[in-house]
């Protein structure tokens, strides 16, 4: 056993004196009474801290300020719980805690001596010192300082880790600690609703350059609500909202066609000191973010059509311009998109009529060939040095979607598209040859295929 008063006082130094020195006037039976904490000439009750690695401290305390401010305390001290033991003339309560709870249990004893009318809101040492008192403010029933703790966390920021502590030790204290909970607790139907719809009308939109990194955010957090990790989304996209994204990214095409337009009307050398290409950038990137939302909501196919309309003139102007590090730039974001659309054509997503396939695979097969190339070939040079990576996995994706939708034309538009790939100085990639061989295959067996299909169904067909 510890019992040197020295012990006592260096756990002490280590709160704010002021507070360890912090006078409160009580008044009693019409007296004036002057307390401190640890003031052996005043007290009456010693309260001994212990813990099961054998620390064993004693606090000199004063009953009426215990009894008042803690109904541990109160029942301990009353007539119906006698205490345990006398010690230097005074009485004495046990309590036991874990000696990482140790100091702690100090600071409640302190803060029973000071006054919690909101002015000690400096003394709580941060979120983990406030938590830690408010487990043992809670476990003493000590009303005011669990109030006091309670506003303080309620009020201040926490960091990440905090908030999980937080999380796992203030759902088990009852309605008194809620409102420390009321940043965390789900909000309506509605409310994520609006906030959806008000983002999804940001992200889509063409504020100035300067607000980038904010559209760059919304449309992370937009993708994040409507993505399925260990929780489930955010929100359940109804057809208000199928709707409204619609509309979104219908308006989006539309100013993306009018940059379109001036592309082509203009010299591309012209518009590019104007800033247009800068900004056809932007919408390209905006239209890949889009594909991704509209393939997590399941309403690809009008984006879909207006890319596909919109090929030949996207092509014509990187086509015609010089070739620099800004257009090889804006050629990678166009694989981007374009690898978006031709998924959703090559797996079914969205369902095209043969001319419109045969379209996308004559358009974006011959530009996806030769660019590749160049895009390989950016190295970073200087300080004009531009970086521009494609995932190999992009790549490679790109060659099955066009196997893959090959493969589902007629077979004569098949052997047109073999036809020309066998003969192209680019044959490596895409490498047709899984279609070529699945094409060998079926004219091969076709006559004899579809004769027994024919036969058995009482139909004569002449191939």
């Amino acid at each position: 056993m510890y019992s040197d008063q020295s012990q006592v006082s260096h756990a002490l130094e280590s709160l704010p004196e002021t507070s360890c020195r912090h006078v409160i006037e009580l008044q009693c039976n019409e007296t004036q009474v002057s307390s401190r904490i640890d003031d052996r000439s005043t007290s009456d009750v010693v309260v001994r801290l212990r813990t099961q690695d054998g620390r064993d401290e004693w606090i000199y305390c004063h009953a009426l300020i215990l009894t008042q401010k803690s109904k541990y305390f109160a029942d301990r001290l009353s007539e119906n719980w006698p205490t345990c033991q006398i010690l230097d003339s005074r009485n004495c309560v046990d309590v036991y805690c874990l000696d990482s709870n140790f100091d702690y249990h100090v600071n409640v004893l302190r803060l029973l001596y000071d006054v919690i009318d909101g002015s000690v809101d400096d003394m709580w040492h941060g979120v983990r010192n406030a938590l830690g008192i408010l487990q043992v403010a809670v476990e003493l029933g000590c009303p005011q300082i669990v109030t006091a703790c309670v506003n303080y966390l309620e009020a201040v920021p926490w960091e990440e880790a905090e908030e999980e502590e937080i999380l796992r030790i203030i759902p088990h204290m009852g309605s008194q600690a809620e409102p420390i909970l009321a940043r965390l607790q789900p909000v309506s139907p509605s409310a994520i609703m609006g906030i959806f719809l008000s983002t999804i009308r940001f992200a889509t939109s063409s504020p100035p350059p300067s607000m980038n990194d904010l559209k760059s955010s919304a449309q992370e957090q937009l993708e994040y609500m409507l993505t399925e990790d260990d929780d489930a989304p955010l929100l359940t996209a109804d057809e208000e909202i199928k709707l409204e994204v619609k509309e979104c990214v219908k308006r989006l095409f539309s100013r993306f066609n009018h940059i379109l337009e001036a592309l082509l009307c203009e010299p591309v050398e012209s518009v590019c000191e104007a800033g247009v290409m800068q900004s056809f950038q932007s919408h390209l990137s905006d239209l890949s973010w889009a594909g991704q939302i509209l393939n997590k909501l399941e309403i690809m196919k009008e984006f879909v059509n207006n890319w596909i309309d919109a090929s030949d003139k996207i092509v014509k102007v990187v086509e015609q311009a010089s070739p620099t590090a800004e257009i090889t730039e804006t050629k990678s974001k166009i694989i981007e998109v374009a690898a978006k659309v031709l998924e959703a054509i090559g797996y079914g997503t969205v369902i095209l009529p043969t001319t419109k396939r045969l379209h996308a695979v004559k358009v974006w097969l011959p530009f996806v060939r030769v660019t590749k190339p160049v895009i390989d070939s950016v190295t970073t040079n200087g300080d004009d040095a531009m970086t521009i990576k494609i995932d190999g996995e992009l790549w490679q994706s790109l060659e099955s979607i066009f196997v893959s939708i090959i493969l589902a034309l007629p077979s004569k538009d098949q052997a047109e598209i073999l036809n020309e790939w066998l003969g192209n100085e680019h044959i490596c990639y895409p490498d047709l040859t899984e279609a070529f061989e699945v094409w060998c295959y079926r004219s091969k067996v076709a006559k004899r295929r579809l004769s027994l299909v024919s036969g058995n169904n009482g139909i004569t067909k002449t191939l």
